[in-house]
């Protein structure tokens, strides 16, 4: 019997999960997405799971993971739920010294290097595209000051939300998040909807790309020869080992020259034969040495 969304009396009356139960789920989690929820956490997955099964109709966690293992409606089924299991807190311009990085020290010193033609990056765990629509519009108004240089631009922009990369492809965002975009990058790059809602301008849509993708995947990418990785707040939620494995593979989909950007604090101590810190006080990023 299906229970009614808002029904809490209902919702409430789901058996509680216990330690091996978190276990199970936890575990099932970090083989299919690579992100790890401590015990700490547990409320958070007990909740999100809770209120999917309350909108399936499931009443006991053992019966949920079964169908989630059913195959081909469980592979649908599970498309929605790590929609709920993973975080999409995003903003335009959120960490400023990254993109300052990139516009002003490692952009100019690529186009003088002769580096010229295509550059393509990508936006790893790019949730609902704020991140990737920021990166666009950074490199779009920083190329065309290099009125010698002829350099063309692409952003690949991945997650594993279907729902999250909906609202990326549209480019459609609430008014709230009007005041994220500097001023300058607004007048040039939005355009406002009605009170309510603004969109980003359909010419640096269609630079961005949005496809799924597992960051688990990594060494099966089919992107090749990156000049750009922006991958910010995504390895946190993985364990400490993986993120080694990850940041090596990603090391490997660089071009000589190309930039490795991460959250700063993400990482501590990593270091790869191919990469070189950039030395900046405010953002963490590599370049790909050879």
């Amino acid at each position: 019997m299906a229970l009614a969304i808002g029904n809490w009396s209902a919702l409430s009356a789901l058996p509680g999960m216990d330690d091996a139960e978190f276990a199970r789920w936890a575990d099932m989690l970090e083989r299919r997405t690579g992100v790890v929820v401590p015990p700490a956490r547990k409320p958070f997955l007990v909740t999100a799971v809770r209120g999917r099964m309350r909108e399936t109709g499931h009443e006991r966690f053992d019966d949920y993971y079964r169908d989630l293992h059913k195959v081909p409606e469980g592979a649908i089924e599970w498309t929605t739920l790590v929609d709920r299991l993973t975080v999409h807190e995003t903003h335009f311009f959120r960490h400023p010294p990254s993109f300052d990085l990139i516009a002003n020290e490692w952009l100019p010193r690529l186009v003088k290097s002769g580096s010229q033609g295509a550059l393509h990056a990508w936006s790893v765990g790019c949730s609902t595209g704020e991140e990737a629509y920021t990166l666009a519009m950074v490199l779009d108004r920083h190329v065309s000051a290099f009125n010698d240089a002829r350099v063309y631009f692409g952003v690949t922009a991945t997650d594993v939300s279907q729902p999250a990369l909906s609202v990326g492809r549209s480019g459609l965002y609430p008014r709230t998040k009007f005041g994220e975009i500097p001023p300058d990058y607004r007048e040039r790059y939005a355009e406002e909807i009605d009170a309510d809602s603004f969109q980003i301008k359909e010419t640096l849509r269609k630079r961005v790309g949005f496809a799924q993708f597992n960051l688990l995947d990594v060494a099966r990418a089919p992107l090749k020869r990156l000049d750009l990785i922006f991958c910010q707040n995504v390895l946190i939620y993985f364990a400490r080992d993986r993120r080694r494995e990850l940041l090596g593979a990603l090391a490997g989909l660089l071009k000589p020259g190309g930039l490795l950007v991460l959250g700063a604090g993400e990482v501590t101590s990593f270091a790869h034969p191919t990469l070189s810190r950039v030395p900046h006080r405010q953002a963490l990023a590599f370049l790909r040495n050879r």
